[in-house]
């Protein structure tokens, strides 16, 4: 363990330390270095993650964290009287260092009414004189990955990281279950096991067409013989109907029917994901998921799948990464990606997997039971 040159904070078995996590998925998958990293900083040390309720499955099963405070932002801690509450229990817990994750000013005040001697983040949103300390954030940051630029907020410090690699454990019962939906929907090690994930949140200028998802899983389902599974939350289900009914049954639409950890446990049992820019493509980049990306609208540098089994799937356009939410033109970021292209870096992926192949269909155990 480094010695750390900015706080005063020291590992001792009496230390708390809260992480505010982000409020997004895939944001707080790609935080997971900077909690292992303050393990291996404080590892006598509590480690509790305040979080909002649908990023806690991303950190429940991670070893390094010892314990989940949940921001109840819709009940409990809603706005108003429901902020001094939160601030109340985070002052209970006697925290002596907060690593805040978030740039919101929000969460620099709510460290600092709560009385958390140290509060360390970016000096962003006017925080500067809520924090203690503060981390100037360079400049050069904003031109790399996510990871690099939360991992910055402890090198601010004077604190070592521990590497790039993102973190997301799944427990037993949610494999099991994975396990066990798959052979429910006649999916087997026997041919590849696929998944789409057409949804996004934030708008539609993040996503494939549905009628190429739907075009795409088609042609994947004859050439490999099999069913192709629809990833998404509840918001989801009805784009995944709609890609179930124009792709003539190659698909099985699980979209809504899954809780977060549930979705983590099968997309860790794939051979191959495709999705757009999401929470679950960055879920398979930290579960080593083969997976192709679809990537139009947003920053191919910062928001990118940190894995070496990702492959990216875009053709440059002058007017991305435009960031918006709907796109105010023509889409052409995602209109010239064809479905032959992203078949095309499926079949690549796949020739590179022991898997059985296409249209071999002799004693095929899934389509023969």
């Amino acid at each position: 363990m480094a010695k750390n040159k900015g706080l005063r904070t020291q590992d001792d078995p009496q230390t708390r330390i809260m992480i505010r996590a982000a409020n997004w998925v895939g944001d707080a998958i790609m935080t997971t270095p900077v909690i292992r990293a303050m393990k291996k900083n404080f590892p006598r040390a509590c480690i509790t993650v305040l979080a909002k309720p649908w990023v806690i499955p991303v950190y429940e099963s991670n070893p390094h964290v010892d314990e989940i405070m949940t921001y109840e932002n819709s009940g409990r801690h809603k706005t108003g009287m429901g902020t001094l509450r939160l601030v109340r229990d985070i002052k209970e817990r006697g925290f002596h260092l907060a690593i805040l994750m978030q740039n919101a000013f929000e969460a620099a005040l709510l460290a600092f009414l709560a009385g958390i001697p140290e509060r360390v983040g970016y000096n962003t949103d006017a925080r500067s004189l809520l924090l203690n300390p503060s981390v100037k954030l360079n400049p050069e940051l904003k031109k790399k990955h996510l990871i690099d630029y939360y991992l910055g907020i402890l090198r601010g410090v004077g604190l070592e990281d521990d590497g790039r690699g993102m973190d997301l454990s799944i427990n037993d019962s949610d494999q099991a279950w994975a396990l066990e939906a798959l052979t429910n929907l006649g999916l087997c090690k026997g041919r590849p096991v696929i998944g789409i994930n057409p949804g996004a949140t934030g708008g539609t200028a993040k996503r494939w067409f549905p009628e190429r998802y739907a075009g795409l899983a088609e042609k994947l389902s004859n050439l490999y013989q099999t069913k192709i599974v629809i990833f998404g939350g509840p918001a989801d289900h009805g784009l995944g109907e709609e890609i179930l009914s124009m792709s003539k049954g190659a698909c099985i639409n699980m979209a809504g029917k899954t809780g977060l950890s549930q979705a983590f446990a099968l997309i860790g049992n794939l051979d191959l994901f495709i999705t757009n820019d999401s929470g679950l493509m960055h879920a398979a980049a930290a579960l080593n998921v083969p997976q192709v990306a679809v990537i139009g609208s947003t920053d191919y540098i910062a928001t990118a799948p940190s894995s070496e089994n990702a492959v990216m799937v875009r053709v440059p356009v002058n007017c991305s990464p435009c960031l918006k939410d709907e796109c105010p033109i023509d889409h052409r970021c995602m209109d010239r990606i064809s479905v032959e292209m992203v078949l095309n870096t499926c079949r690549t992926i796949l020739a590179g997997n022991e898997i059985t192949q296409p249209n071999d269909q002799e004693n095929h155990p899934c389509l023969n039971p």
